[in-house]
């Protein structure tokens, strides 16, 4: 019998804990090093050819020394959950099948999926390669949207492909599709926030590849499903997380026997989704799940720059109008009347049917807008639901109730605040846009009882439902908050320069005046925003065009830190900070760095622009200068020339031989051009051989001196050296053949205050090493594929030189018994651990063979 009911359980489903996996794979869940299994699915030791149940045993036990070593140091090199291990056709120790792997770490649970090896990983490579390039020759977003579908059906093969977007309230719609000639279409259709809810978004979000191979799947329940604190195994990240039994009853309700979604996501937020269904069981390999994912992601980026390059190029418009608008406003300027009489022009900024403008109490209307009689409720309602900020609503009486009544002339509403009190607003209004909403489904879900009790009927639920929507305008965009916000700020500023000059106190003067610095700190800070995420897009793997955009995000964060410290200083900022700040990440054990001067506080424009020159050339210090060897020397001194300027001596010594650029870059032309032309000071840079020097001099209108008569008789400081830890300033030998974790352990141990670090990937280059000098300690990695380092640590031992062992594997037994009071650590490698273990080799003298 049907009925209608209230159906929340699918809200609050754990569909990330639901203790199975699908069939077609198995997993094992161990410690976080790999030692023990704790849980397995119950098919493991069928398809892992084991006698018993693995839970207990040693990892390396039943997949073998070599390939547990081996999904270790995976592992070491994927530390995100979201991007796990992967091994392709693995074979376990006397197995007759091959396995392709993925292995991750979540909340201190090592879990391990194993399924049947794919023929080849090379269908796959290519899968992501036509994939990506073809995407990539779209020039419009219409045309990315209508293409991809077809793309990725070809390639995969499902019987309908759907990009699916997400509102602002949790529905759905398919805005582009490619499917069999005999599917009905729903290309269009909306579909209810409660079919995707709102856990399984978040999930979707975290883990962005979702593949059901079959409906009729029963899953593999987890052995143990609790663990010993009674908690079920969270598989957020596995591949092979089984299916809640609401979702499968919704798929075969629609005749769907297997699916894939791949997410798209932008700036961190769900945009949507690519959506397959199959209409018979069908399978991925691992090798092709994980070239449809990195498809997403790049799809992901090319919609994000197609909708911010259209954001940008409609901010820039309306900014020029905006700019136009005001054009002629000066300090006496009577702002009410100025802004009543440019109503018309202001409306132009954005589409709508009316605009309003509210200043002390009174109102201003141009054509559509609500009555007389309810504007006062409604400045009272924007004031009370957002002070101080851009608000904007395509569904007022949803918030307002009586709004209902004049929906007609305003059922949507876009204000901008136009001053700090919640008081006055520049209002935009739209008219309710009464349209027909195609639904697959009835929104409002009706049910009937079915295995899983209340459940969707196929029926009701996927044949189109039209629904009439009212008291609704058109939604505002994104690009149309955006611009509001600018024309906020804007206009902010206009009124803000008008209260100045009619303040006649200076306590409310001082007010307005951080008042404004505030604004104008939003504004810059938002422009900066803006920029670095600009030039952080994908920019095809030019390494030339990605450095040049590390550099320039570089100089933003350095210009953006400078605006936050004269904001917060009311208008200026000490210049030895500035240098501390620029300074302080290069200081290591050994290096030499002075800052030398008296105190000097820049203005705001001053610190500004030092900021950038600073950054600039302590940069350069860092990539080709003394700060780019341990031992180099910097020296920044500054005093005050007959003149009262300020001259700076900028010295770099103990680098590389220094030599003239073949042309003038970016950062020579701000370093040698920005205080002449932004100061009017001085700048000159001499690329002398034994290192760059640079004069700066800051005009004294541009700083005040605040140097204590005390400080102005020695008038020196430095930047202090690093604490010395448990390895500040030796020399380790490290032993690794794996490069991407050499590279890994080398920057863990310099960051822990090594001074060198030498790497051998094998006992012959560890001993051509050790004769050409004499290491303070070693790391040695016990197997080196076929070999150990056992030679390696006789030799060390020979030498009466501390060291310590490394490895993947879950026993010790290569090392011997010679060795058997040598520190361990396990890999994947920490900083922590091999700074303790490295402490202790030193403190106790051991790591010395057995006499």
């Amino acid at each position: 019998m049907e009925k209608t009911v209230d159906v929340t359980n699918c809200d609050r489903e754990p569909i990330h804990m639901p203790g199975a996996t699908q069939a077609h794979g198995c997993l094992i869940a161990c410690d976080a090093t790999l030692e023990t299994v704790r849980r397995h699915s119950l098919n493991a030791p069928a398809m892992l050819d084991l006698a018993e149940s693995p839970n207990g045993l040693p990892f390396a036990d039943f997949v073998g020394g070599a390939l547990a070593h081996d999904v270790r140091n995976a592992l070491g090199r994927s530390r995100d959950p979201r991007r796990p291990a992967l091994l392709f056709a693995r074979r376990l120790a006397g197995g007759a099948r091959c396995f392709d792997i993925s292995a991750h770490i979540h909340e201190g649970v090592g879990i391990v999926e194993f399924e049947p090896a794919a023929a080849s990983e090379t269908g796959a490579l290519d899968l992501a390669r036509i994939l990506i390039s073809r995407a990539q020759a779209c020039q419009t977003l219409s045309k990315l949207l209508a293409l991809t579908p077809r793309l990725m059906r070809a390639m995969l093969r499902y019987d309908r492909v759907m990009i699916y977007q997400f509102a602002e309230d949790g529905s759905g719609k398919v805005i582009a599709e490619d499917k069999r000639a005999d599917l009905e279409s729903f290309q269009g259709q909306h579909f209810p926030a409660s079919d995707i809810p709102a856990q399984a978004r978040l999930l979707y979000l975290r883990n962005t590849i979702r593949v059901i191979n079959d409906v009729r799947d029963r899953g593999a329940a987890l052995e143990p499903a609790l663990d010993a604190q009674g908690r079920p195994l969270d598989l957020s990240f596995s591949h092979l997380r089984s299916v809640s039994p609401i979702h499968i009853e919704y798929l075969r309700n629609m005749g769907v026997a297997a699916s894939m979604s791949a997410s798209i996501v932008m700036n961190g937020t769900l945009w949507g989704l690519i959506a397959c269904h199959h209409y018979s069981p069908k399978a991925l390999t691992l090798a092709q799940r994980t070239a449809t994912e990195m498809f997403a992601e790049m799809f992901s980026l090319r919609v994000e720059a197609f909708e911010r390059a259209e954001a940008l190029s409609g901010a820039q418009q309306a900014g020029s109008a905006l700019e136009r608008i005001v054009a002629g406003t000066t300090e006496t300027t009577e702002v009410a009347e100025f802004l009543r009489e440019r109503l018309p022009a202001l409306k132009a900024l954005i589409s709508c049917d009316g605009a309003a403008i509210v200043m002390d109490g009174v109102w201003t209307v141009l054509d559509s807008a609500p009555p007389a009689s309810s504007l006062a409720d409604l400045a009272a309602f924007v004031a009370a639901r957002a002070p101080g900020r851009v608000y904007a609503t395509h569904r007022l009486s949803q918030e307002l109730p009586q709004a209902a009544v004049y929906a007609a002339q305003a059922a949507g509403v876009l204000a901008l605040p136009l001053s700090q009190l919640p008081r006055d607003y520049l209002v935009f209004f739209r008219r309710e846009q009464v349209e027909t909403v195609n639904w697959g489904g009835d929104p409002q879900k009706h049910y009937t009882s079915g295995p899983n009790g209340d459940s969707l009927s196929p029926r009701k639920s996927f044949q189109l439902w039209k629904e009439t929507v009212h008291l609704q305008s058109t939604p505002w965009t994104l690009n149309e908050r955006l611009i509001a916000e600018s024309a906020r700020v804007q206009l902010l500023e206009i009124m803000m320069r008008h209260s100045e000059a009619l303040a006649k106190e200076r306590r409310i003067a001082e007010v307005r005046q951080k008042t404004l610095n505030e604004e104008l700190n939003h504004r810059v800070k938002n422009i900066l925003a803006l920029i670095k995420s600009l030039v952080s897009q994908d920019t095809g793997g030019s390494r030339e065009v990605s450095a040049f955009a590390s550099a320039l995000k570089g100089r933003i964060v350095a210009l953006s830190n400078a605006h936050d410290q004269v904001v917060r200083s009311d208008g200026g900022g000490r210049l030895a900070d500035l240098l501390r700040a620029e300074l302080s990440p290069y200081v290591v054990y050994g290096r030499e760095i002075e800052i030398v001067g008296p105190d000097l506080v820049l203005d705001a424009r001053a610190y500004s622009v030092m900021a950038l020159v600073l950054h600039e050339l302590a940069t350069n210090a860092a990539k080709y200068g003394p700060l780019s060897t341990p031992w180099g020397g910097l020296s920044a001194r500054w005093a005050l020339t007959g003149e009262g300027d300020c001259e700076l001596l900028w010295r770099e010594t103990g680098g590389p031989l220094v030599a003239a650029p073949s042309h003038s870059g970016f950062g020579a032309s701000l370093i040698r051009r920005s205080v002449p032309f932004d100061l009017g000071g001085e700048s000159e840079i001499d690329y002398a051989a034994e290192g760059l020097k640079a004069r700066l001099t800051i005009p004294a209108r541009f700083f005040e001196d605040r140097t204590s008569q005390e400080r102005r008789a020695s008038a020196a400081e430095s930047v202090p050296v690093s604490t010395a830890t448990a390895i500040a300033g030796l020399c380790v030998l490290l032993v690794e053949d794996q490069f991407v974790i050499a590279l890994d352990a080398e920057n863990l141990l310099k960051e822990a205050g090594a001074a060198e670090v030498e790497i051998a990937a094998t006992p012959a280059e560890a001993e051509r090493i050790l004769a050409a000098r004499r290491p303070d300690v070693a790391v040695l990695d016990v197997n080196l594929g076929r070999l150990t380092s056992m030679p390696v640590a006789e030799k060390l031992a020979d030498l009466g030189i501390p060291f310590i062992f490394a490895t993947g594997y879950g026993d010790t037994q290569m090392i011997g018994e010679a060795f058997k009071d040598v520190p361990v650590v396990r890999k994947p490698y920490s900083g922590q651990s091999l700074v303790a273990a490295i402490g202790e080799v030193r403190r106790l003298g051991v790591g010395h063979a057995a006499t």
